[in-house]
């Protein structure tokens, strides 16, 4: 809880809600581009399976970003949400390269809900330091 003063974020903190902003922004594109190919242009799979990648590729940033923000900041709850989201997109992605679409477009669906939540989130709920337990402090 804050005393005083107000929080002003961390460099960690901004490198994490710019990456979890980045992701959004990434996340929210593919339903767009599957709709460009459901609608007969052939080239939106080609889109799509391009921000497949993308957005994978900044699911696993997002993931490093939280490991610092749980070492520095001492804050798990970013980890664990990001840890369930990137692993949820895993499983879509997989699906959807194998053609598994009963599964790839309700796990799509969740995956952009789930990372629209943690957006709001991090957006909304700052992540000051936490302080060090009595017993480490005692022990250092």
């Amino acid at each position: 809880m804050l005393t005083g003063a107000a929080h002003r974020p961390e460099p960690t903190e901004w490198t994490f809600r710019a990456v979890v902003s980045a992701h959004m922004v990434a996340i929210a594109g593919q339903p767009v581009f599957a709709g460009v190919y459901l609608t007969g242009d052939f080239d939106g799979l080609r889109w799509h399976a391009v921000g497949a990648d993308v957005v994978t590729s900044i699911g696993y940033l997002q993931m490093i970003a939280a490991i610092v923000v749980w070492v520095r900041l001492r804050r798990a709850w970013p980890f664990l949400a990001t840890t369930a989201v990137v692993a949820a997109e895993t499983v879509q992605y997989l699906a959807g390269m194998d053609g598994a679409l009963w599964l790839h477009i309700p796990l799509g669906v969740m995956t952009v809900a789930a990372l629209a939540v943690q957006f709001i989130a991090v957006w909304r709920r700052p992540l000051p330091r936490r302080p060090r337990a009595r017993r480490e402090a005692r022990d250092a």
